[in-house]
């Protein structure tokens, strides 16, 4: 059982480029068309038009050919004022395919640049680094024991701790909105933990009860808001802070709900 989790979760759909084809194929069929309003409030479907002294010329989308009809039958204020509107749209809606094509290729190229072994990494410019993943172990009253994954080791009841070995992560980061990528090994539940100083120069990942007779544990960790983008359907997600996190020492961590099994990848966040 674990204690509180807060994240969001972003999912890329795999429909973007039809989605962008469809936007394409639409807004040229729109903007192709004008309408050539009259003064009595109707109006002809026009592919262009063309003012001649007293008559306007245009080609009539719906009978295929050239035709000829007074100026003063056309409202063509209304006309004008339309077409610019609809010229406005057009822009607008051209600004936003670019831009969703080009968040498309930022994408894949973001999304190819990650390995697909489990792990967690980060960007260093256009170069996958690996965060290293740190060993683990649970301090009872009866002395410590590596936690191996998939593998719980006996609890008796009472109070204990995960923790992991040294006072600060030897993987440090300068930049408190630290991007990470982590391809899961299963399906299973990832996050964020704010690590704590423990006793004898380690860090506390969690803090844990187990409890009588059930031996069912209760881990209580501090957990960091983050929000998680979904890049690939294998399991490879991006994973950043939701605030931008203050100096200390943390860990990107993958877990199972009611197991006490905890794989982690710790970092520091210090001031430039």
């Amino acid at each position: 059982m674990r204690a509180g989790h807060t994240s969001a979760t972003v999912v890329v759909s795999g429909m973007g480029k039809l989605w962008l084809a469809i936007l394409a194929l639409a807004t040229a069929v729109w903007a192709a068309n004008v309408r050539l309003y009259l003064k009595d409030g109707s109006y002809q479907l026009a592919r262009e038009y063309q003012v001649q002294s007293d008559r306007v010329r245009y080609y009539s989308v719906e009978r295929s050919d050239w035709e000829e009809i007074p100026l003063a039958l056309v409202d063509l204020k209304r006309t004008q004022a339309e077409a610019a509107e609809r010229e406005e749209q057009f822009e607008k809606d051209a600004k936003d395919l670019a831009d969703e094509a080009k968040a498309e290729h930022e994408f894949e190229h973001e999304r190819r640049r990650i390995p697909q072994d489990p792990g967690v990494y980060w960007l260093e410019g256009d170069t996958a680094k690996v965060l290293p993943a740190g060993q683990s172990s649970v301090r009872t009253n009866k002395g410590r024991a590596v936690l191996a994954k998939l593998a719980p080791i006996p609890m008796v009841s009472g109070k204990a701790t995960l923790e992991l070995d040294g006072a600060h992560s030897p993987n440090v980061f300068t930049n408190p909105e630290q991007e990470f990528y982590i391809q899961l090994s299963e399906t299973e539940r990832f996050g964020m933990f704010k690590l704590l100083p423990g006793k004898g120069g380690v860090r506390i990942v969690e803090n844990l009860t187990i409890m009588p007779i059930t031996k069912e544990v209760v881990e209580q960790p501090v957990i960091v808001e983050t929000f998680q983008k979904e890049l690939d359907s294998s399991g490879l997600y991006k994973i950043w802070p939701r605030e931008p996190l203050a100096p200390g020492e943390y860990a990107v961590v993958e877990y199972t709900d009611g197991k006490l099994n905890v794989q982690t990848w710790d970092f520091a966040i210090k001031a430039k």
